[in-house]
């Protein structure tokens, strides 16, 4: 079983930054990725960025130049740099392990960009 705890999420004027963490624990995989989702309120859920275990991180085109995702110093630990956010930015987000063909979610982390 894996479990993923994430954080980092609340309130953020335009133009501002914020920095999603994610920390996966339990039966991890020596190969994984990990990566982000958000939904926004009466949308589908969007993928927004993964990065592998070995590899290089992609990024949607929507979050690309904005958003960076990362690995932390601490094993199986993600995190989600959010710059320059949008109001159109404002959605749950989700953090998602990947191995094996199987999909484990967080309970998501609400960001919300308004003045």
């Amino acid at each position: 079983q894996v479990q993923l705890v994430e954080s980092g999420g609340g309130l953020v004027q335009p133009g501002g930054s914020l920095r999603l963490s994610c920390a996966a624990s339990g039966t991890i995989r020596t190969i994984n990725a990990m990566g982000w989702y958000r939904q926004a309120t009466g949308k589908e859920r969007e993928w927004v960025a993964s990065i592998p275990s070995t590899g290089s991180a992609v990024t949607a085109d929507s979050v690309k130049g904005r958003f960076t995702i990362s690995r932390g110093n601490v094993r199986n630990t993600v995190y989600l740099q959010m710059n320059n956010l949008k109001p159109e930015d404002t959605a749950v987000y989700y953090c998602v392990y990947t191995s094996g063909g199987l999909n484990i979610w967080g309970k998501g982390t609400l960001v919300t960009v308004s003045s």
